[in-house]
């Protein structure tokens, strides 16, 4: 009996050793460490987080993950109870996600508070101070990853018709004529340097051309001047002309008219010597015979 009773005492002893020494670390790890219980809510899946995952602020270790399990109001809610260090104040802009530890799988959580410094909020189990968990750029990658596999497989469809080989004929035909604009545009570049070459001559040339045309300016203003004058002398010709045709009209034709009717006259005077010498030419010497008096001149008698 001695020897059983030695053992139980023995066990007891250590189980209460074992008690107290789990009581001291407890108490010794939670030593001047007073912290707050806040309670992060989702309606996503929260894979890879356990309990006693860190919780991080600002990217420094603050806390740690008490427990998961679903909202026993709302079985769609998921509800992870934290506890954050006392010292840290968070404001009602909060807002957590999850980050990825390594390649273990495992997440832990990370505090985002926009609002630093703001309005504090207090801890507990308030739905209304519940902090949302928001989807990480992860999980946005992972939710977004199906249309994003489409867009690339929509992507490589046009660039597999892109580079068919028509496509790489077409291609090659209009690098060819790139290179054949590329040799003209050279060309025309010697052409144009050739051009600004000879912009100086005919500099030259032009400056000789508007001496000449100076020259020939003076002469036409010259010819002008004559061409004024001579046409002065015309006025003036045609005014004379003008009055020496006034004169013969007033003077000259009335003294014609009047020596072409003495002329007339004389003619018929003519006529009548000549008729009368080719019908009595003993006119000539004797002169012309005496008519007998008509009626109603002197001597006149009336035959019986």
């Amino acid at each position: 009996m001695g020897k059983n009773k030695y053992a139980l005492i023995t066990g007891v002893f250590l189980i209460v050793l074992t008690a107290a020494t789990s009581a001291v670390v407890y108490w010794i790890g939670h030593f001047e460490r007073e912290r707050d219980i806040y309670y992060v809510s989702t309606r996503q899946s929260v894979t890879g987080l356990n309990p006693e995952s860190t919780v991080f602020y600002r990217g420094i270790a603050v806390g740690k993950v008490l427990d998961v399990h679903f909202d026993p109001n709302d079985s769609g809610t998921i509800l992870v109870p934290i506890e954050v260090d006392k010292e840290i104040e968070l404001s009602k802009g909060v807002y957590a996600n999850l980050q990825l530890k390594g390649v273990t799988g495992l997440t832990q959580i990370n505090l985002e508070d926009p609002e630093h410094l703001g309005t504090r909020l207090p801890p507990g189990d308030d739905p209304a101070n519940r902090i949302p968990l928001m989807p990480s750029m992860a999980d946005k990658l992972m939710h977004t990853g199906e249309d994003i596999m489409n867009k690339a497989e929509h992507i490589m469809a046009r660039l597999s018709e892109f580079l068919s080989d028509e496509n790489k004929k077409n291609v090659g035909d209009i690098l060819s004529n790139l290179k054949s604009l590329s040799d003209k545009l050279n060309q025309l570049q010697l052409s144009l340097d050739k051009a600004l070459a000879e912009v100086p001559k005919l500099g030259n040339r032009a400056e000789k051309t508007l001496d000449n045309i100076d020259v020939l300016t003076k002469d036409l203003q010259a010819l002008s001047r004559d061409v004024k004058t001579l046409g002065q002398k015309a006025e003036k010709l045609a005014e004379t002309g003008q009055e020496a045709s006034d004169q013969v009209m007033q003077t000259t034709l009335p003294k014609v008219n009047e020596l072409l009717s003495e002329l007339q006259a004389t003619t018929q005077e003519v006529n009548k010597i000549a008729n009368l010498l080719e019908s009595n030419p003993q006119a000539l010497i004797f002169g012309p015979a005496r008519q007998a008096p008509a009626p109603g001149e002197p001597g006149y008698k009336e035959h019986p």
